[in-house]
């Protein structure tokens, strides 16, 4: 059985219902198609940034890319065959979402964006060395108690979409008051450890012979996970400076 993962994209039978192939996902293969789909989420995101900062209106943009990433997301977890069509494409739709984003917070606290950047990669970094020197291991219960407060999360995001349609806020989880601060550190560090989990799901594939498409399927898990870290650590940022 290939591990499980906390990352709604990545789940014990990812590979398991795949034929094997001879010509099978490697780590390395995983790494440079991660570097290539960052690639491509970057260069969309200076587009949209440049362009906000320009005098465009890029919400259409920034609604566009979000939705189509969702859309192409729900597409490649069901279909991972298809994830070397549609990853590159996910990664555009998802860098014209973040570079509008960044561009609204950096126009309220200058200098967030790099902020958010910075840190994500470093948190990024500092999981993958705590991983590979066995510093963190995803054990069985470790891979259980993070799918369930992800899945938490999301359940409790849904509720908050579904509820401001009809103007009713959920306490705390938009605001900046300690407890709102205190929520948003938690998810920060949730969405972090999913990492792990990534990072094992693909070792395992690796170990076990997956098909090749299934190193761009692994590199689109990285892209959730490091998408949803920017994001959570970006709205903290913007908490925290709002209180000054």
């Amino acid at each position: 059985m290939i591990g499980r993962s906390g990352n709604p994209t990545l789940n014990d039978n990812t590979f398991d219902r795949h034929d094997f192939a001879h010509d099978p996902m490697t780590i390395g293969g995983t790494v440079n198609k991660a570097f290539m789909t960052l690639a491509l989420l970057i260069a969309a995101a200076i587009v949209s940034w440049t362009m906000y900062f320009n005098g465009y209106n890029v919400g259409g943009l920034a609604i566009g890319g979000a939705v189509v990433g969702f859309i192409l997301a729900l597409v490649i977890s069901f279909k991972p065959s298809a994830a070397p069509y549609l990853v590159p494409v996910y990664a555009v739709a998802e860098g014209t979402f973040l570079g509008a984003l960044s561009a609204t917070y950096e126009t309220l606290y200058y200098g967030i964006t790099m902020q958010a950047a910075l840190i994500t990669i470093s948190v990024f970094i500092a999981l993958l060395i705590a991983y590979k020197t066995r510093m963190i291991r995803a054990t069985e219960n470790f891979k259980l108690g993070i799918f369930a407060a992800t899945a938490g999360i999301a359940i409790v995001y849904l509720l908050s979409f579904i509820l401001g349609l009809f103007g009713i806020t959920v306490p705390y989880l938009h605001d900046n008051s300690l407890i709102g601060i205190g929520i948003s550190v938690v998810i920060v560090i949730i969405a972090a450890l999913n990492f792990v989990l990534d990072f094992d799901f693909i070792e395992s594939g690796a170990q076990q012979g997956a098909p090749k498409y299934m190193e761009w399927y692994g590199a689109f898990g990285l892209m959730v996970t490091l998408v949803w870290l920017y994001v959570e650590i970006i709205r903290l940022l913007a908490k925290l400076r709002s209180r000054d």
